[in-house]
């Protein structure tokens, strides 16, 4: 493979140089003092100077004319353009993807086909793809702070850079320049969903469909015969997750349904008007065009020509057969490609998920049986919560009231009724895979999936049938080791019982990755959920059902993020695999899945993890259960660590005053609150998990991708288990991953930016206290795995993080002076308050998006 350095560097350098010739005011005074600035702070942060400090030498002796006035504005001007050299580099990385990626290399379909045929597996591999699923699951969650206008931008500058258009690369970074990055309002969940539909119309449409045809070519299948339409799955949160967000309602649901309804039409059209430039052939030609027609009502002037999918579906094959039996089959593959795309994403494109907090459900069905008890058909709240579990449960079993012409006086539970009532109009007019899964957040019981169950039955159930999944989502320690308990007094409901035969005995369970690290860590969190999927799988077993685990990621190694296809290519027999389902949120979307060709190699990596095991012969040795208890007893170990950090009583106390945490609600990036709760002070179980990691990772800190690690390694290297981890590590693909995505966040880190607060009065303690574990941390991964330097067995992104910090530094300077002059102001700098607060809301929007997967 080339050389990233001059795949990547150089040829950023060089287009960097481009931005010193813009026609903008002071550019080149900005473009020369900047990287004289990056020098300040690479030698000033070396010896120890605080950013602070770093910025008044910089100025006293480079430019000691400027006044504050003129400081304030040189500062401001270095974020802006530190902000599009961020996005350059984006461009140069992402037009480099074929040379950086090896596009037929492990994990990829080329490879996935070769090794079957070399192997003679293709009875197993056809066997195995026709029940296996990838749900790729694109949430509301913000972390991408480029706005649309701008990634339009970037989409046109990387092909000006794949082909060295030099002048192209000059206009679009003179368009980049007068192009705003920041968004002036908060976005409406709408907005959100129609910002996720430009990957859905640009990169998934095609995306997608090329992957089933290679499978399909490589087999010798041909696409008529293709079986499994849900190979690849789009799930899709924006305008249906309405945990914590007051702004996400039934109306605004229904209309995002409808809008991806009308995004997937417009691409048929599209493809249709283009087919019928090819299909000109008698008793062709008037068909297509009789389609086209059908289709353009459909979409533009709301003529209902088609009820679903189906019948689309009915009249192309009805071409296919005139076109092969009249017309020798000329263009087939034109016709049979854009069938195939409509077989995959139907009337619907993307399947709509419904997510709301268990204890909305608890108020909402306390408020119903009030209501229904003042008419005398139901017992009242209090009686209900004095019955034993068992019996709540059987008692709202038994009710049949129509609670859709009873008039209930609270907001949240009309809210609640419409909104699972919207899901039968969903399923109307997109179909049944347009909205059939309902996420309860926070389930904490048989109980909590019992009440949306029962509700959903009362409100949409056909003579007891539900079309609808019920998905509870774990996320704390304690929730996760309490998970399979309560999916077995669920199994034992007879009621849900034969739901689930009507649903082909498939349970899908959510276990969230963010909210699991938040609460205990790492190691813990990581381990608690292998642990909790095999649980969970031999009680499913022991049901004859099948768990389908839909794991809740995001960007970072601290969220479940970083090499994720891995964790999937190592789970053993011991969990269920027949789906990989995943969230994808913000950069990740952008950074992984925002072009085609690196959009088909992130989802060919997940295919390849998901059937490897159980197609092939596995080549990793499976982990014995002297290797488990090995681990219970390192993740116990790096959970006590974690949490004497968590319960220092500086731990909040920093968040709150030194981190950029409570400036993440005024960067206009999402339409959901930073906390659960809107009540004044931090609580740190109302906190998100994006503000939470976002900003130590902002701080160059990182402390929930790694802290407990180094404490839990050294711990066991004590007792003599030292051998037995490196052993571990050698084998075992699974605890490789679990150490490399920790190296990964200590790779990122940079505590020399934040070395002053180690003398700090209020935090000096704390702050060393976090340093001397990532120092235990980063020389423990290195001895166990025996690597010589941190992420030394992936340079490619190692060399991309490095080269992503050297850009950014001076903005973390420049925060971190920002954040130093707030927590310190006097008679002097107070008049510069607004100044500060808002060069670390600024500084905010380079820092993440350079880090592309940090939040």
């Amino acid at each position: 493979m080339p050389n990233y350095d001059q795949t990547v560097g150089s040829r950023y350098h060089i287009y960097n140089s481009l931005f010193l010739n813009l026609p903008f005011r002071n550019v080149s005074r900005t473009g020369i003092l900047l990287p004289l600035l990056q020098q300040y702070c690479t030698t000033g942060f070396a010896k120890g100077k605080s950013a602070d400090e770093i910025l008044k030498v910089f100025f006293k002796e480079l430019v000691p004319t400027l006044t504050e006035e003129e400081q304030f504005d040189l500062l401001f001007s270095f974020i802006q353009y530190i902000e599009r050299q961020v996005a350059l580099f984006d461009s140069v990385e992402d037009a480099a993807f074929e040379q950086v990626h090896n596009l037929n290399g492990k994990g990829t379909v080329p490879a996935l086909l070769l090794r079957t045929k070399i192997e003679k597996k293709e009875a197993d591999l056809k066997s195995r793809l026709d029940q296996f699923s990838l749900r790729i699951v694109l949430t509301a969650h913000p972390t991408q702070f480029y706005p649309g206008n701008v990634l339009g931008i970037l989409t046109d500058l990387e092909n000006a850079i794949r082909v060295s258009d030099v002048n192209q690369i000059n206009l679009l970074l003179q368009q980049l320049g007068k192009t705003g990055f920041i968004n002036q309002n908060k976005p409406t969940p709408y907005d959100e969903a129609l910002s996720l539909c430009w990957y859905l119309e640009n990169v998934f449409y095609h995306s997608i469909p090329e992957i089933v045809n290679s499978l399909a070519a490589g087999l010798e299948i041909p696409l008529p015969e293709w079986k499994n339409n849900r190979l690849i799955v789009i799930g899709f949160w924006p305008g249906g997750d309405r945990d914590g967000n007051p702004f996400v309602t039934s109306e605004i649901t229904v209309k995002v349904a409808s809008r991806l309804q009308e995004s997937i039409l417009k691409c048929y059209y599209k493809d249709i008007r283009l087919l019928r430039r090819r299909l000109t052939f008698h008793g062709i030609a008037e068909r297509i065009t009789a389609i086209e027609q059908k289709v353009y009502g459909l979409v533009f002037r709301q003529q209902k020509n088609y009820t679903s999918s189906d019948e689309l579906l009915v009249e192309l094959n009805e071409v296919r057969n005139r076109l092969v039996a009249e017309h020798d089959g000329l263009f087939l593959e034109l016709l049979d490609a854009l069938i195939i795309k409509v077989r995959i994403f139907g009337f619907h494109f993307a399947a709509l998920d419904i997510r709301q907090d268990s204890r909305k459900h608890d108020y909402v069905w306390m408020s119903i049986l009030d209501k229904l008890s003042a008419s005398k058909k139901s017992i009242s709240s209090a009686e209900f919560q004095k019955l034993p579990s068992h019996e709540q449960i059987n008692y709202l079993l038994s009710l049949k009231a129509n609670l859709v012409f009873v008039d209930f006086d609270d907001a949240l539970v009309n809210e609640t009724i419409q909104s699972v009532l919207a899901i039968r109009k969903i399923q109307q007019e997109n179909g049944a895979a347009g909205c059939h899964r309902y996420v309860i957040s926070n389930c904490q019981s048989a109980l909590h999936l019992m009440e949306v169950f029962v509700l959903a039955r009362l409100l949409i159930g056909k003579e007891e049938v539900l079309d609808l999944d019920i998905v509870p989502l774990f996320e704390t320690i304690d929730d996760l080791a309490h998970a399979p308990a309560i999916m077995e007094e669920l199994y034992a409901i007879p009621a849900y019982r034969e739901h689930l035969a009507r649903r082909k005995n498939h349970q899908t369970i959510m276990l969230g990755f963010s909210d699991g690290t938040k609460d205990g860590g790492y190691l813990r969190a990581n381990w608690s959920i292998f642990r909790a999927k095999e649980d969970l799988t031999a009680v499913s077993r022991r049901f004859d059902l099948k768990a389908l685990f839909f794991d809740g990621r995001g960007g970072p190694p601290a969220r479940g993020g970083g090499n994720t296809h891995d964790f999937y290519a190592s789970l053993g027999d011991t969990i269920e695999h027949e789906e990989v389902q995943v969230t994808v949120q913000g950069q990740t979307i952008s950074s992984n899945f925002g072009k085609i060709v690196s959009s088909k190699y992130n989802l060919e990596q997940l295919i390849s993890a998901g059937l490897e095991g159980s197609v092939f012969a596995r080549t990793e040795m499976q982990m014995t259960e002297a290797d488990k208890n090995l681990l219970d007893h390192l993740a116990e170990l790096a959970y006590l660590a974690y949490l004497d950090l968590k319960h220092h009583p500086k731990f909040v106390p920093y968040l709150e005053k030194v981190t950029p945490l409570s400036f993440f609600g005024d960067t206009n990036i999402g339409s959901r609150p930073v906390k659960r709760n809107g009540a004044e002070g931090l609580k740190f179980e109302d906190l998100r998990a994006i503000p939470f990691v976002g900003s130590w990772a902002m701080m160059k800190q990182n402390i929930p991708g790694f802290y407990g690690v180094g404490s839990a390694l050294n711990e066991l290297q004590k007792e003599g288990k030292g051998d037995q981890l490196k052993e571990l590590y050698q084998n075992s693909l699974f605890f490789r991953t679990l150490l490399g995505n920790s190296m990964m966040s200590l790779t990122k880190t940079f505590y020399e930016a934040t070395a002053y607060l180690g003398d700090d009065p209020e935090f000096g303690e704390f702050w060393k206290k976090m340093h001397a574990e990532f120092l235990l941390s980063s020389s423990q991964t290195l001895d166990i795995s025996g690597l010589s330097e941190l992420m030394g067995n992936n340079p490619t992104i190692r060399q991309s993080v490095h080269l992503r910090e050297q850009i950014v530094l001076p903005l973390i300077a420049i925060q971190q002076s920002s954040l130093m002059n707030l927590r310190n102001l006097n008679e002097h700098n107070k008049k510069h308050e607004q100044r500060y607060r808002k060069l670390i809301i600024r500084s905010m929007f380079g820092i993440i998006n350079a880090a592309r997967n940090s939040a």
